[in-house]
């Protein structure tokens, strides 16, 4: 009978045979030169991977807790997995924010560039990238064949993507300037010359491939964004690792946007009681005594915080790895969605885990609201809960520490991190806590957006937002703009989001909530210790929020 973690170990390198995007995501070297088939055939290949790795998951004995962990784990992204094959999703796997269009640019972010070799592996995936987009779109054409197309919405805010990236401010240009950069680069004029045809020779397939989203799948786009009660539930279900009541977390995230308003109203009278809230929120925004002077002065702030919590947290309410105990702080490409993102390490920690800010458009940098993204990002947040996951060595199977990630948990764990840093001490300033409930209300914001969008819940009648109508795209971006006190483009970016991955958005509110009940129940013991249980938290690593109850 084969060991668990013996299996786990062989997935991995299976897998990220299969998904080479995924390889290089999760930092298992070997396959930063190629792509993942996307072609209906490939994804047949993939769909027989996961039912054969149930069969053989399910006939693993689990003899103690590790090995159960471990078990379960693989057992549920199968059954995962398989259900999305099912559902034929791959058929309409184009949105926003979360798709393969948007892998196949940010690859380029994550893949090594510390040898000759390596950037002969960037050649190589440039290159061949028409290949990858070839499978991608056959799989998108059987979807149009089947009468399954993909939201007008998300359509064309590919199509805007895929001309920045095809066009003379491509985030692929950058790609020759981390070349320039690196030792690699001096007096290496032949590969400088190949990776520059690359690169032209990626943009002319991104360019071609966005024709073909604008000429032929646009128009037969569909005109609706939701996708109806059935179909979210399921969706929200995988993201959460649970069973999830609509109807409930509706009624629970209106109530949440009820007790959060209230608190920032406090606050902010205590700021300055001459002013509304939404006066002092929009001196927030504007005070250049509040703000970082330019993007490298932003970077410099949010590094200096990062650096400043690990020095403090480390050895008192956190045991950290020396192996994860730096993050980095970065500006993303342009080009994607406008939310900061975090890449965890790779396998063998010689890529560090780094903070990315799509901050390169801004004009001003304001600095209230994003201390406590900051933490939400980096360390104690994604950083801490993935570094902390790789570093598990034997505890955790191997699959389960590069290729799991449940939002639930995940996104649950990086909510709570903000309150717990409140709680601390490290939001010192008002204005800083003023930007913790402005994250926590744009978080309840979702719950009722994403619900009430996709299941056709009206608004309630009790309350002041448009009582009783029913949920469109300008109500959402309304919402989010004068309750979440967001700015348009982000409100803009945040609603198309929703509307094109339905279920992911709920799972920040809804894991924090998983995780604050947990840590109550836990604190009625007498012997119960704080750090004691986030070591018990994180040392599950990111999993299913009904097997998180389970072990914790």
């Amino acid at each position: 009978m084969t060991d668990i973690f013996v299996l786990s170990d062989r997935l991995t390198d299976e897998l990220a045979a299969l998904d080479p995007i995924l390889a290089t995501e999760a930092g298992v070297e070997g396959y930063n030169d190629r792509w993942p088939d996307l072609s209906p055939e490939g994804v047949q290949m993939r769909q027989r991977f996961w039912a054969d790795a149930l069969t053989q998951a399910k006939a693993c004995q689990s003899n103690d807790r590790r090995s159960h962990v471990a078990k379960e784990v693989l057992i549920g992204e199968c059954k995962r997995n398989l259900a999305d094959y099912e559902a034929g999703r791959y058929r309409f796997d184009l949105n926003s924010i979360a798709s393969p269009w948007q892998a196949f640019r940010d690859v380029f972010d994550l893949v090594p560039t510390d040898s000759a070799s390596a950037w002969e592996d960037i050649v190589s995936r440039l290159t061949s990238i028409g290949e990858g987009l070839r499978g991608y779109r056959e799989s998108l054409q059987v979807g149009l064949d089947a009468g399954e197309p993909v939201a007008r919405r998300q359509v064309e805010a590919a199509i805007e993507q895929g001309r920045v990236v095809a066009g003379d401010q491509s985030s692929l240009n950058e790609i020759l300037v981390r070349f320039d950069e690196t030792h690699v680069g001096p007096g290496n004029s032949q590969l400088r010359s190949e990776i520059d045809q690359a690169v032209q020779s990626a943009k002319n397939q991104f360019a071609k491939m966005t024709s073909w989203l604008t000429d032929t799948y646009l128009p037969r786009a569909r005109q609706t964004d939701v996708v109806g009660r059935q179909n979210y539930v399921a969706a929200a279900e995988s993201f959460l690792g649970d069973a999830l009541d609509p109807d409930d977390a509706y009624q629970w995230g209106w109530q949440e946007i009820a007790r959060l308003q209230a608190r920032l109203d406090a606050l902010c009278a205590e700021i300055d009681p001459s002013l509304d809230t939404t006066s002092v929120i929009e001196l927030l925004k504007s005070d250049p005594d509040r703000a970082a002077t330019d993007i490298d002065a932003y970077v410099e702030f949010m590094q200096a915080r990062q650096v400043a919590a690990l020095e403090a947290l480390n050895n008192t309410h956190f045991d950290v790895d020396e192996r994860y105990a730096t993050v980095e702080v970065k500006v993303a490409s342009p080009g994607g969605s406008l939310a900061p993102y975090y890449v965890p390490p790779s396998e063998d920690f010689s890529r560090p885990g780094c903070v990315w800010y799509p901050i390169s458009h801004n004009k001003t940098f304001p600095l209230f609201a994003d201390v406590t993204t900051n933490y939400h990002e980096g360390f104690p947040g994604h950083h801490l809960q993935c570094g902390w996951q790789v570093a598990m060595g034997d505890e955790l199977s191997r699959f389960h520490k590069q290729m799991i990630w449940y939002p639930g948990s995940g996104e649950g764990w990086a909510l709570y991190a903000e309150h717990l840093m409140d709680e601390l001490g490290f939001l010192e300033k008002p204005e800083y806590q003023v930007g913790l409930l402005l994250s926590q209300l744009l978080r309840a914001c979702r719950i009722v957006i994403d619900i009430g969008s996709h299941c056709e819940i009206d608004i309630p009648s009790d309350t002041n937002f448009h009582p009783g109508q029913a949920w469109t795209y300008e109500l959402g971006t309304e919402m989010l703009r004068e309750i979440a006190f967001q700015p348009a483009d982000m409100a803009d970016s945040e609603v198309t989001r929703y509307l094109g991955w339905p279920g992911q958005a709920i799972s920040y509110k809804l894991g924090e909530k998983a995780i604050l009940d947990l840590r109550a129940e836990r604190s009625k013991a007498k012997d119960f210790n704080l750090k004691a249980f986030h070591s018990s938290l994180l040392s599950v690593g990111s999993i299913r929020l009904d097997l998180l109850r389970e072990l914790v």
